[in-house]
């Protein structure tokens, strides 16, 4: 018999756990119709509310449910890494609780995959109900990641993905601790097919992404994905040094053919103060790129375990 894991993710999502079940179960009989059994593994990331509770009645009821508890907050790729080490199934799909990523489409999804796909993704191509700022911001982090970087990030992507046992493993042998998953998704590369679907709002609760949440998020991936912002920085340090070389020299020609006192005291402090703002963001990218290495060679765990059923 063929098994489905679903990864379900959550950080305070009391409220939710309940529905995304029996939203899920809507396809039961069509699991049963391809002789395909399921378990639901809800992966709680340090929540503060009664979700640890919840998924753990939903386990007294039925013993397809699994609880991967985390001793702390640990952040959401920690959460899809850590459900897609204890998946067992010969495909696995990753499900945000909150209904955005709609149940109802696992059907249309392995049909895809009965026709050869590897996996199945899905995106947004609508940001409804997204403040405007953050729609925009998204936009524009989606157009510079896919101008600086080799991997291919679709705009709108959800992390609600159904995968072969082949593309899940070869996402588990990338173990790295700074994990930006969408773009580890394009990184593994297999043949991949894009449902499009409206944005769909949260059935009950509010978002855990604030801006700064996902400015730093959208950070990880330029840094995980790119080396091109440590090109930028040396190309600007060697045109302010060819400026620099060409500034003294006419200087120099200035004093010899006129006598004239160098001048322009304002000025010079402003071309200072730029230098050394330039200079800053500079070692402001490498110290990006430095601290992610620091992390790196520490090895500490992605994640630990406080509990699991």
């Amino acid at each position: 018999m063929e098994l489905l894991s679903v990864i379900v993710p959550c950080y305070n999502e009391e409220e939710n756990i309940n529905d995304f079940y029996y939203e899920l179960m809507k396809n039961e009989a069509y699991f049963g119709s391809r002789g395909m059994d399921v378990e639901v593994i809800y992966v709680d990331d340090g929540s503060k509310d009664g979700t640890v509770g919840k998924v753990k009645e939903l386990a007294g009821k039925d013993g397809r449910v699994h609880l991967i508890s985390f001793s702390r907050n640990f952040g959401k790729e920690a959460g899809i890494y850590a459900g897609l080490q204890k998946a067992k199934g010969n495909y696995a799909v990753l499900m945000d609780c909150d209904l955005q990523d709609p149940p109802s489409l696992l059907p249309e999804m392995f049909r895809y995959i009965d026709e050869g796909y590897d996996s199945v993704a899905t995106r947004r191509v609508t940001r409804k109900g997204e403040p405007p700022i953050r729609s925009f911001f998204a936009r524009m982090f989606y157009r510079v990641m896919n101008k600086i970087s080799k991997t291919e990030i679709v705009d709108g992507a959800r992390d609600y993905r159904l995968m072969t046992r082949q593309v899940v493993d070869a996402i588990l042998a990338m173990a790295e601790y700074n994990r930006f998953t969408k773009g580890i998704f394009g990184w593994v590369g297999y043949q991949t097919k894009w449902l499009e679907y409206e944005n769909i709002e949260r059935k009950k609760g509010e978002t855990k992404w604030s801006f700064w949440k996902l400015f730093l998020y959208s950070l990880d991936g330029i840094t995980a994905f790119s080396t091109v912002p440590l090109a930028i920085a040396s190309i600007m340090g060697l045109l302010f040094c060819l400026f620099a070389f060409v500034m003294i020299v006419f200087i120099i020609i200035r004093k010899l053919m006129f006598g004239d006192p160098t001048s322009g005291w304002p000025s010079l402090v402003c071309i200072i103060l730029m230098c050394s703002g330039i200079q800053l963001f500079c070692v402001g990218i490498v110290g990006q790129y430095l601290s992610k290495t620091y992390m790196e060679v520490k090895k500490r765990p992605i994640y630990l375990i406080k509990e699991e059923i």
